[in-house]
């Protein structure tokens, strides 16, 4: 037997669309532009399950939701929504929708949403209010999208999750997000860069350790699952965790409970794990240096971030964002015009969105028009480093990268012998991203951008020259 299936969205050419699909289906649909004749239904007690636009001439669909499950709970809600930011996404799953679908959306995934609504159980979480200025993630991408989705599900529950994706793609940013907008919000978020802590003071960093345990432990020290009990902890670069501690790790997550250093207790461990990295973990796995039980614990709900040049579509609203943030910061407005913006689109973005941020907050100090022309980012993205992915660099050490991006080169020639110059060039393209990076830290400022390189000030202004690097006016 069909459905009934209550359809409310103010584009005629969507209903028409819903209608034809799902009435091949054999459901019942009835359709409506507003939401106070969707809500007349309802309360008439028609339907078996509602599709709803969110924004109506009348009322906010999302709105409402919480009436719709406290006069009928088992009445399961789609929500569609051309607004898709992650702020729509949480308060649509917050409110108790059974689903959100951003708009345009594909009308198979649509199908297999109604079919799951009609066969699944609904669950009821209590509604969320944000501001759209506190929104940790920009893009609308459909990359992105699914971020948005998987961050709505995974907010209530406490399982544990794998965010992978290159440097620099914001899995921070995700970690928080999952934090702030889930049901341990209120405690709280604890992070660990397991590549930033010596190999030997990891389990000490992560356990704590007890008065004594070690030389130099002259009193009792909390660790990170101590100080992150209610919250959640985020475990960032796990690939970079030594293989003993991993060890330690796994029995936390079996057990639930875990020792400190030096002490014998068993102490109860009560926060969510978050794990991250850049790396391959089933690489690592292969060659034995990462244990396959932990991936399989930690990997429960895995995020992948995609790269920038994954979701070019973003990068407006990003520059958008981050020159917003340079104007808090104290720095000139700028605004990108079409063809800069189009040579954004088109670059590769080996930093990510890490290297925008930078960019946008490079552009915002060191030139002075207020629009930014192709010219301008010509200029700095031929500056730009091409040595070697940021990932690739922090495994390998910035000479290791050099190397082979010398090597590299060498192969492109096909053994030849290249023009001469090549010391210059190389010193060039590391020199001048090192300088207009410290400039942009001191704001423009010489005497201590010259102060935090190790030159002397004349030196400075000599290379400023001789590479061609705009300077802000006004800063010395």
């Amino acid at each position: 037997m069909g459905a009934t299936i209550l359809v409310a969205d103010d584009d005629r050419a969507i209903r028409t669309v819903l209608n034809q699909a799902l009435a091949r289906l054999g459901h019942e649909v009835r359709m409506t532009g507003s939401a106070s004749t969707l809500w007349r239904w309802i309360t008439d007690g028609e339907g078996d399950l509602v599709i709803t636009d969110v924004i109506m001439p009348d009322e906010n669909g999302l709105d409402l939701i919480p009436r719709i499950k406290k006069l009928r709970p088992e009445l399961r809600v789609i929500v569609m929504s051309a607004q898709n930011t992650l702020l729509t996404a949480v308060k649509a799953t917050e409110r108790g929708a059974f689903e959100y679908l951003p708009k345009p959306f594909d009308l198979r995934e649509l199908i297999s949403v109604v079919e799951r609504a009609l066969s699944a159980p609904t669950l009821q979480t209590e509604e969320l209010e944000a501001d759209d200025e506190q929104l940790p993630l920009i893009g609308r991408s459909p990359a992105m999208q699914e971020i948005y989705r998987s961050i709505a599900r995974l907010m209530g529950t406490d399982l544990s999750v794998l965010i992978t994706g290159e440097s620099g793609t914001g899995k921070e940013l995700v970690a928080r997000a999952l934090h702030d907008f889930g049901k341990r919000r209120n405690g709280p978020f604890v992070a660990i860069n397991m590549a930033a802590i010596p190999r030997e003071l990891i389990e000490s960093e992560l356990f704590g350790h007890e008065r004594g345990a070690f030389t130099g432990a002259a009193q009792r020290n909390a660790g990170r699952f101590e100080q992150a009990k209610g919250g959640t902890l985020f475990l960032d670069e796990i690939g970079d965790m030594p293989f003993e501690a991993q060890t330690r790790l796994l029995r936390v997550l079996q057990e639930g409970e875990y020792t400190s250093v030096g002490g014998r207790a068993p102490i109860r461990a009560d926060s969510r794990i978050i794990a991250a990295t850049h790396r391959d973990l089933s690489q690592l796995i292969r060659q034995g240096v990462f244990r396959e039980d932990l991936f399989y614990r930690l990997n429960v709900a895995p995020i992948r971030i995609p790269p920038l040049r994954e979701r070019t579509a973003d990068i407006p609203a990003l520059v958008r964002h981050f020159a917003a943030q340079a104007g808090k910061e104290g720095l000139p407005a700028k605004v990108l015009d079409d063809s800069a913006m189009d040579r954004l689109r088109s670059y590769r973005w080996p930093g990510n969105v890490r290297e925008l941020e930078n960019l946008v907050k490079r552009l915002a100090a060191l030139y002075s028009q207020e629009v930014i022309g192709i010219d301008v980012i010509e200029t700095e993205l031929a500056a730009a480093p091409t040595l070697m992915p940021v990932e690739t660099v922090s495994d390998e050490g910035l000479g290791a990268a050099v190397e082979r991006h010398i090597n590299d080169y060498f192969v492109a020639h096909k053994g030849a012998m290249p023009a001469a110059g090549l010391y210059d060039r190389i010193l060039r393209e590391i020199e001048r991203p090192l300088i207009v990076a410290t400039l942009v830290a001191t704001r423009g400022n010489q005497i201590r951008a010259a102060h935090v390189l190790g030159l002397n000030r004349n030196t400075l202004r000599k290379k400023i020259r001789e590479l061609d690097i705009p300077v802000v006016r006004g800063l010395k």
